[in-house]
């Protein structure tokens, strides 16, 4: 970034600054939803119109909240937070949660979902 220290303040060029153009939007969620198959997971779409889906052996869950997800503190809505992934762990090791806005690319949530699904394995 070029500074100019000869003038008060802070200043830049538009160059300097190499502005770019982000993906923004909640674009399609069947993008990820379509990656599951009905052999292997479970669909279900509530009265709400929230889409869940789980792994058969049920240690894989991943919740689609397009207005957001109810619960939290007071049973009150959880504000912004439109995907929710968790995968069960083990005995010896922990699993994990992860959690998505509602403005999340479905693209991004999408290759999150096709990276956990290529490192599960048949036992």
């Amino acid at each position: 970034m070029t500074l100019d220290a000869a003038q008060p303040g802070f200043a830049t060029t538009v160059a300097a600054l190499r502005l770019r153009s982000w993906k923004l939007g909640a674009g399609q969620a069947m993008e990820v939803i379509d990656q599951f198959s009905e052999a292997d997971f479970t669909h279900i779409v509530d009265d709400r119109a929230d889409v869940h889906v789980s792994s058969r052996d049920g240690r894989f869950y991943l919740g689609y909240f397009p207005n957001g997800r109810p619960g939290g503190t007071d049973e009150d809505w959880v504000t912004g937070e439109g995907w929710v992934i968790s995968v069960t762990g083990t005995a010896n090791i922990p699993g994990y949660r992860m959690a998505f806005g509602t403005d999340t690319p479905a693209e991004i949530v999408a290759g999150v979902v096709a990276w956990i699904l290529s490192t599960s394995r048949p036992l």
